[in-house]
């Protein structure tokens, strides 16, 4: 059970209407890295994992992803919100108003919807967690996508704000896979499993 605060980790106030950022900035609402199949990947895995402490990484980085989901939602909907038929049809935002409005929904910045099958649960822990490191790190990439292609800073700052948040993920997505690596290397697992054959054309 979560408690909510009704506030956004980092604020957003965003003056002037973009609907063209808006396109490029959604890809972190329902993209194939964006927040909500992080929210997702890391919400379901945990269920799978053996030890506490790697559980409870994965709740804390799932909740927190949730809260980075919400505040993209805000920034597309500031970045949206008031817009002329004029702006909307320059901007090139025409076809999503066609089917959303100026609603906020998940989709990729080339307009493909959000699928689960874009994050992984494997319930290996290994893999599971390199899955999570390399999820972390494309997203620090998308947002240094995104920041190459705005100016406004009312924008770039909490973008910035959710690009750090990345980085410090993967360094704790890091020392989880760490301290798993050591428990299974103990029960002699991982680096050599003798369950399997490890002969050739086995």
């Amino acid at each position: 059970m979560w408690n909510y605060e009704k506030r956004l980790q980092f604020p957003v106030n965003i003056k002037e209407p973009n609907a063209k950022l808006a396109q490029v900035i959604i890809s972190q609402y329902g993209g194939p890295d964006g927040e909500m199949g992080a929210s997702m990947r890391y919400l379901s895995q945990r269920y799978s994992m053996p030890y506490r402490e790697v559980a409870g990484v994965l709740t804390d980085i799932g909740t927190e992803e949730l809260a980075h989901l919400e505040m993209v939602a805000t920034i597309v909907h500031q970045l949206t919100r008031d817009l002329s038929m004029e702006e909307i049809e320059k901007s090139g935002f025409g076809q999503y108003y066609v089917d959303h409005t100026i609603g906020v929904w998940p989709q990729a910045a080339g307009g493909i919807p959000f699928n689960a099958c874009e994050f992984q649960v494997k319930g290996d822990v290994i893999t599971d967690l390199h899955e999570d490191m390399a999820a972390e790190q494309k997203a620090r990439s998308t947002y240094d996508n995104i920041l190459r292609l705005i100016k406004d800073p009312d924008v770039c700052e909490p973008i910035k704000f959710l690009r750090a948040r990345e980085i410090v993920h993967y360094q704790r997505f890091g020392e989880a896979l760490r301290m798993t690596q050591d428990r299974l290397n103990s029960k002699n697992f991982y680096a050599f499993n003798p369950g399997f054959d490890q002969t050739p054309n086995c």
